[in-house]
């Protein structure tokens, strides 16, 4: 349920009605707009009177949401979130560009990309210190030092870092290095997770699951709405289908369907979906183009001799053509 409050309502009144919603054993979000604030109500509503709300002379409307996400609907935020990290905003217009390696291998090969995906117009650096592996014989990150590496990094190019958090035991060395916390597609229903990232400061890169629904991947959302933490990034990385020629099945439906739904912004992770470097491109022009806020890209100077995911990754070259073929796309 969402209280929609008339235009220059005094906060005092506001307020009345929040403590009073509160009473009734609501937890209340409030959103200040430009024009009007709105009373997210998220809980047991049986006991609130609705012709009472809606008899208050300070009262636009009410709206009834019937959806089971409440705060990443539509309805509870009509205008799109906008997330800024350290000045580099994500959503509502602004493309965000996260660039990089798909795991941390040393120093001299995250340096080097960085300053090349730095150099192309990235605003964000990418890199696993923590890397969830399909074989448990496979490079699994060199974790708390890779983490190290990328604040290095960040210090040498002034990007902000995207990386993973796997689990709630490596959740607090990961949110003190870190400006984005990813969460990865096998993570995404991992609730307990999902509630302390709710607890958390920092904005969360959610990952679609890979058989989840839009709907399943916004209850994630919602878990860590729920706990505090409303800057939340989805992410569109490509669907298990029976298509094998593909990594995964690159969906780009959901790009408009989250859109109508959500106010959250939504980026793409091209080089997952697609598992092969030569379609990277294409994709991503087709994400800016359907409307997404932005892409998450696998960059390696060196792919034939990476430790994870060379195959998908971008040598810097491709990854400057790239962000050439996007602009265009971008100035339409």
């Amino acid at each position: 349920m969402v209280i929609v409050m008339k235009p220059k309502t005094p906060q005092e009144i506001i307020e009345k009605i929040k403590n009073k919603m509160i009473s009734l054993g609501c937890h209340v979000h409030v959103v200040q707009g430009d024009d009007h604030c709105l009373l997210g109500l998220v809980g047991d509503t049986r006991r609130i009177n609705p012709g009472q709300i809606e008899a208050n002379e300070s009262v636009e409307k009410l709206i009834r949401v019937l959806s089971p996400y409440k705060l990443a609907s539509r309805l509870f935020q009509p205008e799109d979130t906008v997330i800024d990290v350290d000045g580099f905003k994500i959503g509502g217009g602004h493309i965000a560009i996260m660039a990089g390696p798909c795991a941390v291998e040393s120093e001299e090969q995250l340096m080097t990309i960085a300053h090349a995906v730095k150099k192309e117009g990235a605003q964000f650096l990418r890199g696993g210190a923590f890397k969830p592996r399909t074989s448990p014989y496979s490079f699994q990150g060199m974790q708390e030092e890779g983490l190290k590496l990328l604040k290095k990094a960040k210090e040498a190019t002034g990007m902000p870092i995207v990386t993973e958090v796997m689990c709630q035991d490596t959740f607090d060395v990961v949110e003190e290095y870190a400006d984005i916390l990813q969460i990865g597609a096998r993570n995404m229903q991992n609730f307990p997770l999902l509630k302390r990232a709710g607890k958390s400061n920092k904005p969360i890169l959610l990952k679609r699951g890979m058989s989840a629904t839009l709907e399943e991947l916004l209850m994630s959302a919602e878990y860590i709405m729920s706990e505090g933490n409303l800057n939340v990034i989805l992410c569109e990385r490509g669907i298990r289908t029976f298509e094998t020629y593909t990594r995964n099945t690159l969906d780009i439906s959901a790009v408009p369907a989250i859109k109508e739904l959500s106010h959250l912004p939504i980026i793409i992770d091209p080089s997952h979906a697609a598992g092969r470097w030569s379609m990277v491109e294409p994709l991503s022009k087709a994400s800016i183009a359907v409307g997404a806020d932005g892409l998450i890209i696998e960059v390696h100077h060196q792919p034939e001799l990476a430790v994870s995911d060379g195959a998908q990754s971008l040598k810097p070259s491709k990854f400057a053509h790239l962000m050439r073929s996007i602009e265009k796309i971008a100035k339409i």
